[in-house]
Formats: C-alpha cells, structure tokens, sequence
C-alpha cells in the first residue's frame, strides 16, 4: 500500500453521489466516470476554498494530464467519499492527488492524479497561480 491509496493520505475529503447512470453493462461504475469525479472534486475545492468565479475569473484551470489506478469495483447505489490533496505545486501548474472511497473506507477503490496548468482565459496562455488559489492548494499539500 501506498500513501495515495490511503484514508490518511488525504487532507480533504467531500461525499460523492454515484447515479444510476454510472453504471456500466457489468454492474459497476465506468472508468471514464472516476475523471468526472476527479474534476469535480477539483474544482469544488478551487470554487469553495480558493475563490475560484468559474464563469468570470481571468484565470482558469486547463486538464494536461490524468491517471487513474483502479483497485475494487464501486457501483450504484453505493456512497462515495473523494479525497483531495496536491501532490505538486508550480508556479502555472499543480498536480493534485485524488482517492475514491467507499463512504468511511480506509482504503480507496480508486486513486490518481489529475493536473492542471492555470492559463489566461482571454489568450490561453500560462500565468501564476492566483494568490487566493494558490494559498488553498498550500493547505492541502503534501510534502
């Protein structure tokens, strides 16, 4: 076992809803459904505790990279915790840790990594992270 896999790895944690929809042909959540949790646990850190106005800020988050590994099979109607940390901090970039976790789980069903560079919304190109983001990703990061 490995820190990312684990309850204790993490310093946030927020309940996630599964839906009928998830579910695949063989009865349990997709693959692909596990980034859509990995974004939006992101990015309800960054709205709630870094300030971010998703629709007016100057500077958002770009996706450059994610991965995921896999280790039980989750399903509907099941209750799910994600765990959030960051992993890396740069100056445009940051990686964050994510675990799922059947509610209460010490050991997550799944876990990876999910990155995004920040990025003028006006030219696409990479700023620094914003001031009030960045001091939100400092407190859940990991040495």
């Amino acid at each position: 076992m490995t820190e990312a896999d684990q309850r204790q790895g993490y310093n946030y944690f927020t309940d996630i809803t599964t839906r009928w929809m998830d579910n695949d042909i063989y009865g349990h959540v997709n693959n692909a459904v596990y980034y859509s949790y990995f974004d939006s646990i992101a990015n309800q850190y960054l709205i709630e505790k870094g300030g971010l106005d998703i629709h007016r800020a100057q500077v958002i988050g770009f996706v450059v990279a994610s991965s995921c590994e896999y280790k039980s099979p989750v399903a509907y109607p099941q209750c799910l915790e994600a765990g959030f940390r960051v992993n890396r901090l740069g100056n445009s970039s940051v990686e964050y840790g994510i675990g799922i976790f059947v509610k209460g789980a010490q050991i997550a069903s799944a876990y990876g990594t999910f990155t995004h560079v920040f990025v003028d919304r006006s030219t696409d190109k990479s700023v620094a992270i914003p001031d009030s983001i960045r001091a939100a990703l400092e407190a859940v990061r990991v040495n």
